[in-house]
């Protein structure tokens, strides 16, 4: 258990910035309820079970619950959002004792988390906000602090890292923990207990604004990433809550705003895409909060959706935590979807299907005002009410919130958050993220060959890219490009670096000009002939394009892919010139950048790789680094050949080539794709078992380093199952490793099949392993398959066995598979 309340909290100061508010009351402390290794929350002066740390979790939510009245309850089943998104305070005041606060609340969200600076002041106002809850509601239930951490924790100073994009391009699932675990430690010095992370949806449309947001658009990819991740934050005693579930990455068309709905995909493909991080997250990493999406599935929203909120996620997936509502679903339900007629019936619909929390951006009085009248009027079972309520509690005994309910350190806080340790760690983020896409005449890495260099375009110097929405702001360690090249031959005599703008990521008429295009302005025009200047009087041009916060994010959809605004007229003025070009491209969804690939001798890619990106790109321009990161998805070379994406049923992505056809066939750039500055050679396939009787088989292989400098190779294993009773994927990725290796060194790397990995929803849709023929796949891209090889399941008598369950042509449940996963 954790330790007892220290002296330091006992005695807050009331004395720090106020942040504008006219009034401010001065609570007295209360503490006598503080105890010798227990607090009296209920001030009646005994130890009640709830009170009582040698207690079981479930005997404690007993006993709280027998004391709850309705009001105190129905309070437990909303979010508050903080200051100056709803809280009118910044700290507790008078109000609270007569508002619906007086009663408690289930979260506080984002509280002051961009109102103060200073890591330690911030500790402390959450605390003395935490007080008001422990001290001044008749039952003492603290509160739960959230707050976004999809890119870095969602708070000033916070260690910035890259975006979920440009983490899934790092296909390093250690990194990924780390990242989970620094945001927890950050979060817990400040206050703050549960964190909104990771974002599990998996992106099946290139024009999704919400790509930048997303890992990858592999399930299994966005499963290994997301379990370490949330088993990183977790292991902190800090939640962790994926959103959105489920089947958000598939809206139709991607587009946003009210239209976030209706996911064109069957009931298998919900299994097997959309369904799968979360299954794995929930059962592995144990994450103890979910968000639930926008969206609906055959014709029922998931905030009204019993099936998904209560059998799937409760019932199959073994969740244990609480839901919040994603903002406004909600209201959604009436206002939207019409599956209601008004608010209060989109209340009553929410709660029955399981959906523990409201979290939107306003007042929640009229909601929770809502749950006690539905409950008086008998619509609403207090039943229901309590188990919804006991979800939340559950979580908050869990965080230990009942033993120490002040989990920020008000004085060292701020050695913990962007100490350097994590900035450490955040570039070495910013490094794994870097894919190369192009080395013609090994133009890359620049080295000293070059006297003057031009440094050109909008994401040169810009920290547009760098979106504080859901992440930190005020960052520290910020490198431009720009800036990270002069960082890295400060020290390298005879070589002049010059920047110029040139024009914006977007420009006046942006986004109409995207479907009508529209001339250069005055404004434009000299930008370019600025940079064409710089240019021509320069050895090489590196020019850095491609996406920011106005052309990628939450509700920038867009009807194309190509550069935004006239960026594509910059790099055919700069290509012009004649002198080499490496194109650094700077983006938040996959780019049709056919032209470059075309005419670019280089092209470096970053998806959106935090506020150090800057440098981490320019160590590897210069040869300091070796990217070795690989896409983590499909680029296709137009929009008009989308929906393109894996995994994909046989042949879906294939395109005919006929002598009139139009010049689109075939990828860009397939998933998985990525070059080095060193070459690797894969041998030795090995299979431990030819036939197996039980699904469980060993692969490994030999990768050597056979080039003169070290690099990262991710090897990446897929699994094909050769015949099935119904259409499979055509390559599943089931297994990957980023490894390091010095030049000339060689590693096995090992991979683990397990039953889970070879499901199929047959056509009586049920999950089984069918017996045949597996194929094992193994290289360095989707494409770029090196070793392959079978092995069988055999057909004889023999059965898999899962906890004494037969799988062999019946349903395989989860929780059978849950010990059987890699």
């Amino acid at each position: 258990m954790k330790k007892n309340l220290s002296v330091a909290f006992l005695c807050l100061s009331l004395c720090f910035p106020l942040l504008g508010q006219k009034e401010y009351y001065s609570f007295p402390h209360k503490k006598e309820i503080y105890k010798k290794g227990w607090i009296d929350f209920n001030k009646n002066g005994k130890k009640d079970v709830y009170e009582d740390p040698t207690k079981t979790i479930d005997e404690r939510i007993d006993d709280l619950l027998s004391q709850m009245n309705l009001d105190e309850k129905s309070c437990q089943l909303s979010t508050y959002y903080g200051y100056k998104k709803a809280l009118k305070d910044s700290v507790p005041t008078d109000e609270w004792l007569v508002n619906v606060l007086k009663d408690g609340i289930a979260n506080i969200d984002e509280h002051l988390n961009k109102e103060i600076a200073d890591p330690n002041t911030l500790a402390k106002a959450l605390a003395e906000t935490q007080r008001f809850f422990v001290e001044y509601t008749r039952l003492g239930i603290p509160v739960d602090f959230s707050t976004e951490g999809i890119r870095g924790l969602n708070a000033r100073g916070a260690t910035s890292f890259p975006s979920m994009n440009g983490l899934g391009c790092t296909w390093d699932k250690e990194l990924a923990y780390l990242q989970g675990t620094i945001e927890a430690k950050e979060a817990r010095a400040m206050g703050y207990t549960n964190v909104y992370a990771p974002i599990l949806d998996v992106a099946r449309d290139q024009r999704w604004g919400r790509w930048e947001g997303s890992i990858g658009e592999d399930p299994y990819l966005v499963a290994r990433i997301g379990v370490a991740m949330s088993k990183g934050i977790q292991e902190q005693n800090v939640v962790s809550t994926p959103k959105h579930f489920v089947g958000y990455g598939d809206c139709k068309a991607s587009r946003q705003w009210d239209a976030r709905t209706d996911p064109h995909v069957t009931p298998s493909e919900m299994y097997y895409i959309h369904e799968y991080p979360f299954r794995k997250v929930f059962q592995e990493a144990g994450a103890l909060g979910v968000m639930c999406a926008y969206n609906d599935y055959d014709g029922i929203p998931m905030a009204g959706n019993y099936h998904y909120l209560t059998e799937v996620l409760r019932k199959e997936m073994g969740f244990k935590g609480y839901v919040v509502s994603d903002s406004y679903a909600i209201g959604r339900l009436a206002a939207v979807h019409k599956v209601v007629p008004d608010f209060k019936a989109s209340c009553l619909q929410a709660l029955e299907a399981g959906l523990n929390v409201r979290t939107e951006f306003d007042d929640p009085t009229l909601y929770i005002s809502h749950i006690r009248a539905l409950v008086k009027e008998g619509k609403l079972s207090i039943k229901t009410v309590d188990e919804m309520v006991r979800d939340v509690l559950y979580v908050k005994f869990w965080l230990g919130l009942f033993d120490n309910p002040y989990a920020g350190n008000s004085k060292t806080a701020s050695k913990v958050v962007s100490c350097q340790e994590h900035l450490d760690v955040a570039l070495r983020a910013s490094r794994e993220c870097l894919v190369l896409l192009k080395n013609q005449d090994n133009i890359l890495p620049i080295g000293n060959k070059y006297k003057r260099i031009a440094v050109i375009g909008p994401n040169a110097e810009s920290r547009n890219y760098i979106p504080s929405h859901y992440g930190p702001s005020d960052f520290k360690n910020y490198y431009g490009v720009y800036s990270g090249l002069k960082e890295v031959y400060k020290e390298v005599d005879g070589i002049e670096i010059k920047y110029c703008k040139g024009i914006s990521t977007t420009s006046k008429g942006w986004p109409e000009n995207e479907l009508i295009p529209d001339t250069l302005t005055t404004d434009e025009r000299k930008g370019i002939e600025e940079a064409v200047t710089l240019a021509s009087n320069s050895d090489l041009t590196v020019l850095v394009l491609g996406d920011d916060f106005y052309t990628s994010g939450e509700s920038r959809t867009r009807s194309s892919l190509n550069l935004a605004g006239h960026q594509q007229t910059l790099l055919e003025e700069i290509v012009k010139t004649g002198k080499p070009v490496v194109l650094v491209l700077i983006w938040g969804r996959p780019a049709t950048i056919n032209y470059a690939d075309k005419y670019c001798k280089g092209i470096l890619a970053a998806g959106y790789p935090g506020a150090q990106g800057g440098l981490a790109i320019a160590e590897a321009l210069k040869g300091d680094y070796n990217p070795g990161g690989k896409l983590n998805g499909t680029w296709p070379k137009s929009i008009g050949q989308l929906p393109m994406n894996i995994p994909t049923k046989p042949n879906a992505n294939w395109e005919q080539m006929k002598m009139h056809t139009v010049a689109n066939k075939g990828l860009l750039y397939c998933f998985g794709y990525g070059l080095s500055y060193t070459n690797f050679k894969y041998e030795d396939l090995t299979i431990d078992s030819l036939y197996t009787n039980t699904a469980n088989v060993e692969i490994s292989c030999k990768i050597t380093n056979t080039g003169e400098v070290a690099g990262d190779e991710v090897v990446q294993l897929y699994v094909n199952d050769v015949v099935s009773s119904t259409t499979t994927y055509e390559k599943n990725l089931r297994g990957f490793e980023r490894i390091h290796l010095e030049p000339g060194e060689s590693k096995i790397v090992r991979f683990k099949i397990v039953p889970d990995d070879l499901i199929l929803v047959n056509r009586e849709k049920k999950r089984v392993v069918e017996p045949g023929e597996f194929r094992v796949m193994l290289g360095s891209s989707y494409e770029d398959i090196r070793l392959s090889d079978s092995f069988y399941y055999k057909v004889d008598a023999s059965e898999i066995k899962l906890n004494g369950n037969n799988v062999k042509g019946k349903m395989v449940n989860d929780s059978d598979l849950k010990d059987k996963v890699q």
